[in-house]
């Protein structure tokens, strides 16, 4: 599929079983896989149909669906080892998304041999589509993206993360880390626009960080673990990863990082 047809795909499986959902979900359409970790009639279905247009386009791919991992993770395994591959986020931000917040995200990467080589993120309540291509760059609603790095002092730079228990925690006597979005389809083109410098992670599942790792890196950015290794989409980085702006941020933070 063209890169553009699969960005019209993800814009009409929104706009068919998201969008018509959003501040309109009955309690029996919300479950709980594990404690405060939500999946909606949204997600379930969203998934079914980016999953079956892949498949019907690519049929000797694996397709890791964070809802058909969550019911198979010998999925994983699959994944790993896939010559071609796809992730897919029906609905990243979910939580956002139960409680009416337009931050969330549907999202789409493909692999070749374990390395992204494209990516999409579209979010439907704003209306933006995020694509990037490996070599070819990093893009938003058509518009070339370029990551500008902080020129203040290490002090003034800003980062975030979605792990709660590090909100408030300062690096390096850096200024404390804020809350982030809390979905990777809007925390990534945030980093990218320019509303932080950084963003800490501690859970690396690659249908989150696959899409917008593309993003930022074709856009000049850096995604590492604190030890220094490039992000691997089909391996779990038990240290966390650090989305920088720069590769002068980043090992400022990585240094850092052991504060946490």
């Amino acid at each position: 599929m063209e890169t553009d047809a699969i960005t019209t795909l993800l814009q009409d499986v929104a706009a068919e079983v998201i969008t018509p959902r959003f501040r309109a979900l009955d309690s029996d359409q919300i479950d709980e896989k594990n404690p405060g970790d939500l999946v909606t009639v949204a997600d379930r279905e969203a998934e079914v149909l980016l999953t079956d247009s892949l498949l019907a386009a690519y049929p000797d791919a694996v397709v890791l669906g964070e809802e058909a991992f969550a019911g198979d993770p010998t999925l994983a395994d699959r994944f790993a080892t896939a010559a071609h591959s796809f992730t897919v986020d029906p609905v990243d931000g979910t939580k956002n998304f139960v409680h009416g917040s337009p931050d969330h995200a549907v999202m789409v990467a493909e692999l070749r041999d374990g390395v992204v080589v494209r990516s999409w993120i579209w979010q439907p309540q704003h209306e933006t589509a995020y694509v990037a291509e490996l070599g070819a760059g990093a893009f938003c609603n058509g518009e070339r993206l370029h990551v500008t790095p902080p020129a203040g002092p290490p002090e003034t730079w800003r980062g975030a993360t979605s792990r709660r228990s590090w909100v408030g925690e300062s690096l390096a006597g850096g200024r404390p880390l804020a809350q982030s979005w809390v979905c990777c389809g809007v925390d990534y083109p945030k980093l990218v626009d320019g509303a932080a410098d950084y963003l800490l992670y501690g859970v690396t599942m690659p249908w989150d960080h696959a899409p917008g790792g593309l993003l930022l890196t074709e856009a000049g950015g850096v995604l590492r673990s604190p030890d220094g290794s490039p992000y691997d989409p089909r391996t779990r980085h038990r240290s966390g990863l650090i989305a920088a702006a720069s590769t002068e941020v980043y090992d400022d933070v990585a240094a850092a990082w052991p504060d946490l």
